[in-house]
């Protein structure tokens, strides 16, 4: 088949098959970070409380679990802090654990980011941690597994390294099982600069790791968004034992895996076939075949993630509507043009030289529908 984009014809490729594994990966735990579905007929324009499509949002949830994937929900890639208000928040962790029980037990299969993002005037500490608190119980209470997000409000109100170990001490000495960890970059959310006490990474990481250190048993792992491999590569290898590194990084992700991070990643939204079919490679010790999955999915990924990287979002949703994953591109907080007509261009093509468009006539279809509404 071939499309007319509006700077020349393009020629698909033959459409890609990805089987669904029997199992689970077992060298390398992996999440992928989801997306919700916005109603189509609700009002999302932006600064609207969200209106969610729950049957489309629930049935991508399964989508990911079927390739063996554990879903991590309620997270930026859900658009927390960028359109997700907290009512919406706490009915999706609810429905999406509910969910989960039907495939096995909630802890394993999804964890839900807990923040502070429902209490914006917060602006001590005691208000931040009792934030925090409110939303780690809404999330055990579902039974889903605890990830501590990085807050915006803990990110104003902290004076120093001290009010970080503060609150997040008290947090873990708290919590009833292991939590993963959120480290986000400002790439991803400016409000987040200087987080750990610092603007200066290294410092921040002793800060980070002086945390970890200070309450064993208390963290399953770390999720690090900060595009920096070399650093990631460190950081891994200074954890406490028993400690994951969940990679966060969208660029680097198959060397990092491949060289011994787990995975927790918003384009595993987007390439769950594919990222399934190399981890499976990568438990027989294939690595070739692993590289040769994943390999042609990082120039999609850096597209989608493309300055400004906190736009993402708009890529992910595009493509899970080009593979019919819901009926319209749309997106809470009307986020669906925060990306141009040239940009979606781009990661059409590029998703399918990954062979991730799972039925090309309607992805066809869908994006010359697309680009009749732009006008061409």
């Amino acid at each position: 088949m071939i499309v007319h984009f509006p700077d020349g014809p393009y020629q698909m490729r033959p459409r890609v098959s990805w089987n669904h594994p029997s199992a689970p990966a077992s060298s390398r735990v992996a999440y992928a970070a989801a997306h919700v579905v916005a109603d189509p007929l609700g009002d999302n324009t932006p600064g609207s409380p969200a209106a969610v499509d729950w049957d489309a949002t629930l049935r991508f949830r399964r989508h990911l679990w079927s390739y063996g994937m554990r879903v991590a929900d309620a997270m930026d890639t859900a658009q927390r802090n960028a359109g997700l208000d907290w009512a919406a928040t706490r009915e999706l962790v609810g429905r999406s654990a509910a969910e989960a029980r039907a495939f096995g037990d909630p802890a394993t299969l999804i964890s839900c980011g807990a923040g502070t993002d429902h209490a914006p005037a917060a602006a001590t500490l005691a208000a931040i941690e009792a934030a925090y608190l409110e939303q780690i119980e809404t999330v055990r209470d579902a039974g889903a597994g605890v990830i501590l997000m990085a807050s915006r409000q803990l990110a104003a109100a902290a004076r120093s390294a001290d009010d970080y170990l503060s609150v997040y001490g008290r947090l873990l000495a708290q919590v009833d099982r292991p939590v993963i960890l959120h480290w986000l970059g400002d790439m991803f959310d400016p409000h987040l600069a200087g987080y750990w006490g610092s603007p200066d990474v290294g410092t921040a990481t002793t800060t980070f790791l002086e945390l970890i250190r200070a309450a064993p048993g208390k963290v399953d792992g770390v999720k690090v968004s900060l595009l920096d491999e070399e650093h990631e590569v460190a950081l891994r290898a200074a954890l406490p034992a028993g400690v994951r590194l969940y990679t966060g990084d969208d660029f680097n992700y198959p060397s990092l895996i491949r060289s011994g991070s787990h995975a927790l990643l918003g384009i595993f939204d987007a390439i769950a076939p594919a990222a399934a079919a190399a981890l499976q490679a990568l438990d027989a010790g294939h690595l070739d075949l692993y590289d040769e999955i994943l390999g042609p999915t990082v120039a999609l990924s850096r597209k989608i993630f493309e300055r400004p990287t906190f736009h993402y979002k708009t890529g992910i949703v595009f493509l899970a509507w080009l593979n019919g994953h819901q009926d319209a591109f749309v997106m809470v907080n009307g986020a669906q043009s925060a990306r141009s007509l040239p940009h979606l261009c781009e990661v059409f093509r590029l998703a399918d030289r990954a062979g991730l468009l799972a039925d090309p006539e309607l992805a066809v279809r869908r994006v010359s529908a697309l680009l009749a509404v732009h006008g061409y």
